[in-house]
């Protein structure tokens, strides 16, 4: 496949070769016609899967709105207006880590400055200091650090479960687990098993990056490559936990690694879909921030690349259902935004996040839910409450909902 390939227009007018369409379709292929997208609108209303050269195409074309209209096109027919949030809080156990990646500034090693390391106990504490708010689900991640015994994990969870047995702990990335695989000396299989029994419910999608080796070894060599993230995220949905991916972006990798890594994450969701089991719920573009880190000299994404790497990935993962607009990585007009460019997900209202603002992410360290709230429906979106795996329960009035997203 090429990677200078683009879409041409099809001929000024041109109708299209399916059955009528409504007016807003032919206004929408209209657009995207002009744009040079035309046989790229022509899937996406016939709900055709796009191939990597589309994707390409997307990320090359200069006219960002005309891929927005296509992704919000998509995003209202899976989710119409509804916009998804809930109230959650995050554990971030430590930052000792000896990965030792280029663009973290969250690491340290110890007797470094800010180094630091919870206890069970510790993160017990943060769960209760919040049990008057109507937390649904603990985010827990943490550096990697290979100090820290199986045992370790093991009772962080059983600490968390303790502290607040009905919230729902969706703790370590594929790059954590692959660790936390190597203390147990165990088949990761067992380790799901032993990890479900002292509290995991789900998985994050954290720790991807870009599935590039040359960027990998250009960035964060002493990371588990892409090939071993999608087979430990294969291992967590044989196990029957749901999880997240992700991509950061913004960064030295190219368009090209951009598409490849969205279609890697779109065939895994493809043979998760064909078990019984989990599967991959939501899809989070993580803008990189270069504050305090050893790629400071690289500007990062603007908020107009956040926009496309939204509205890529709507296009692209026809088989993932959620796209966040994670409004701590972005200022908040432009998760707002993002709502009209294929994102149907904020998040939630996170309390005491650390690994972006040790980056430089400018946004608040925790939100109130009514305040998200406020925000998703000044972006002319129906704002509702979900848990973790995407039951909703209930919609910004409070009004109790109970319905599969």
């Amino acid at each position: 496949m090429s990677p200078s390939m683009t879409t041409e227009a099809l001929p000024p007018g041109a109708a299209f070769s399916t059955a009528a369409h409504t007016s807003a379709e032919q206004r929408l292929f209209t657009q995207a016609n002009g744009a040079g997208l035309g046989d790229i609108a022509q899937k996406v209303l016939r709900n055709e899967r796009l191939t990597y050269d589309d994707g390409l195409a997307l990320y090359e074309n200069a006219d960002l709105f005309a891929v927005g209209a296509l992704a919000n096109h998509v995003r209202e027919r899976l989710h119409g207006d509804a916009t998804y949030f809930n109230v959650n809080q995050h554990v971030n156990y430590t930052n000792l880590c000896n990965r030792l990646c280029k663009f973290c500034a969250f690491q340290r090693l110890p007797g470094q400055e800010g180094a630091y390391l919870m206890t069970p106990e510790d993160a017990a504490q943060k769960i209760t200091e919040q049990l008057d708010q109507p937390v649904t689900e603990v985010h827990v991640v943490g550096g990697v650090w290979p100090k820290l015994d199986y045992d370790y994990y093991l009772n962080l969870l059983r600490a968390i479960k303790t502290a607040r047995p009905d919230i729902h702990i969706k703790g370590f990335t594929m790059v954590e687990l692959d660790e936390i695989v190597k203390q147990a000396k165990k088949p990761i299989a067992e380790v799901l098993f032993d990890l479900k029994e002292a509290g995991l419910d789900s998985c994050p999608g954290g720790g991807a990056e870009v599935f590039s080796e040359s960027v990998r070894q250009a960035t964060y060599p002493h990371k588990m490559p892409g090939t071993r993230w999608i087979e430990t995220a294969s291992a967590v949905h044989e196990a029957g936990l749901y999880s997240n991916c992700t991509m950061l972006h913004g960064h030295v990798e190219t368009p090209a690694d951009r598409v490849d890594h969205l279609i890697k994450l779109r065939e895994l969701q493809d043979r998760s879909l064909a078990k019984d089991g989990g599967h991959l719920q939501a899809y989070i573009p993580l803008s990189f921030h270069p504050d305090n880190s050893e790629m400071a000299h690289i500007e990062g994404p603007t908020a107009l690349d956040e926009l496309r790497e939204i509205a890529v990935a709507r296009l692209l993962l026809d088989n993932i259902p959620h796209i966040k607009a994670y409004w701590i990585l972005m200022d908040i007009p432009t998760a707002q935004t993002a709502l009209s460019f294929g994102a149907n997900d904020v998040d939630g209202t996170v309390v005491e996040e650390k690994i972006y603002h040790e980056a430089g992410a400018t946004t608040p360290q925790e939100v109130q839910r009514e305040e998200l709230v406020r925000w998703i429906e000044d972006a002319g979106r129906v704002a509702i409450e979900r848990n973790t795996t995407y039951t909703a329960i209930g919609d910004s009035k409070g009004r109790f909902v109970d319905a599969e997203c």
